[in-house]
């Protein structure tokens, strides 16, 4: 697949994928826009256009993963408020033909995130 941001969530304390978390992706060239909000589908991952590479550039981006919603959602055990609640990465992109897969494993204590391929 070439250029695009995709996403992959991963409950690992489940043993699921992350289905109906809340992932939002920005551009921070300039100033902060939006490019994408979803939910992630039922295989954890997201379905949208910047998949495809649409709006993608190179530059600066900031994705948020909505972590503190999706454990209340499913139940489950966390501290109030969360450990975890909204979590953002942010990363360049170099070349706008290659694609950025950013897969994330979680747990109501931690994560993992970094560029898969």
């Amino acid at each position: 697949m070439a250029g695009g941001i995709s996403v992959h969530a991963v409950d690992v304390a489940h043993g699921r994928p992350a289905q109906g978390m809340r992932v939002d992706i920005y551009s921070l060239a300039g100033v902060r826009r939006l490019l994408a909000s979803t939910k992630l589908a039922a295989n954890g991952a997201m379905d949208d256009a910047i998949v495809r590479g649409e709006g993608v550039t190179a530059g600066t981006y900031e994705v948020v993963f909505h972590l503190g919603d999706y454990l209340k959602a499913v139940g489950a055990p966390t501290s109030t408020p969360p450990f975890l609640d909204t979590v953002p990465f942010r990363f360049t992109i170099a070349d706008a033909a290659q694609h950025y897969h950013l897969p994330l494993k979680f747990t109501p204590w931690g994560f993992s995130l970094f560029r898969g391929s």
